[in-house]
């Protein structure tokens, strides 16, 4: 009788003992997963909560709802460097689950402070290059994410001011410096412009009071134009940057859509609405298991060539109907 309560026993235990991976799985299955969102933009900028309503609905059809079974922390940097930085630090400190970031100036300071925290960036340009990323098809390391372009395209934003506005024979490029990418952003359209005939100089503004003695001193050349790439700061200061642009009646071309709602002449890139609804995927596939470093870093098909021809008749433009028919939107 001893003997079977013996063999009772031992069957019993091992079943419990067989039970507590499978305890262990259902614990972790129902824990409130953490999402940390670091974003260059400001918390009331129209656009930020664009991104983010796009990001936070592609989470939604994938069963992630904020505020029941993930909790998302956002940290805004609004165009501050110093902020991004110190949100870098704060948001490693939650120690989330998995991290999103915008851009390579956002991504820079919050690698600094993690290689361990899975992160998923969007509109890092030359992840490569910057030493981010081993490759595109195997990142390896703790970051992937998706890339707005190569080096190319912003040859073709010069292309394609070059065609709105034939007379111009020079142009300002408004870039990050500390950005590796944008150096190699900067070659790509002085290759552009060599093809071109357009003599291409970088300005280099690190703050605010910096843009407008910057864009004074460059137009007081004729034939003009400003190409202003994607940087927090940019997007910061872009009602600025478009001001300045028609105060001094320069052609200009941005990188987003919504610089041309906002009165912009013109805008050539991705959406990147979609590329945060695309990063919904990807942080859906850390929190269930993947690795970051097994899930390539996706790279556009699509980009969007948008024209204010309100912007072009005031600027005394007439832009050819050649180019009206290949744009994917005329803003009237």
């Amino acid at each position: 009788m001893c003997g079977m309560r013996r063999r009772e026993f031992i069957t019993l235990l091992g079943g419990v003992a067989a039970s507590w991976p499978l305890a262990a799985r259902a614990q972790q299955a129902d824990r409130v997963r953490r999402v940390g969102v670091l974003t260059g933009f400001a918390k009331d900028d129209p656009e930020s909560q664009r991104r983010v309503t796009a990001f936070l609905r592609g989470l939604r059809e994938l069963g992630w709802w904020d505020g029941r079974n993930v909790r998302v922390d956002f940290r805004w940097g609004a165009g501050d460097y110093n902020r991004i930085r110190t949100y870098a630090k704060e948001l490693v400190s939650l120690n989330p689950d998995v991290i999103l970031v915008n851009s390579s100036s956002v991504l820079l300071p919050l690698r600094k402070e993690t290689l361990t925290i899975p992160i998923v960036f969007v509109q890092v340009n030359d992840p490569v290059g910057s030493g981010l990323v081993a490759s595109l098809a195997h990142p390896g390391g703790n970051i992937t994410g998706f890339t707005p372009a190569e080096f190319s395209l912003s040859g073709k934003s010069l292309e394609a001011l070059k065609e709105i506005a034939p007379g111009t024979t020079r142009v300002m490029v408004f870039l990050d410096a500390s950005s590796p990418p944008m150096v190699g952003m900067l070659r790509s359209i002085e290759a552009a412009g060599r093809a071109l005939r357009v003599q291409v100089s970088a300005a280099t503004v690190t703050n605010v009071a910096e843009i407008e003695p910057a864009v004074e001193v460059f137009a007081q050349e004729p034939n003009g134009a400003l190409i202003v790439l994607a940087t927090p700061f940019s997007n910061a200061h872009r009602a600025l940057l478009i001001a300045l642009a028609a105060k001094h009646q320069l052609p200009a071309i941005y990188p987003y859509r919504y610089f041309v709602a906002e009165g912009g002449l013109a805008s050539y890139g991705v959406d990147p609405a979609d590329q945060y609804r695309q990063a919904a995927s990807y942080i859906d596939r850390i929190l269930r298991g993947t690795k970051p470093g097994d899930l390539p870093v996706q790279q556009p098909t699509k980009f969007e060539l948008v024209i204010n021809l309100k912007t072009a008749k005031m600027l005394g433009l007439d832009v050819p109907a050649t180019l009206l028919g290949r744009a994917d939107e005329v803003i009237e």
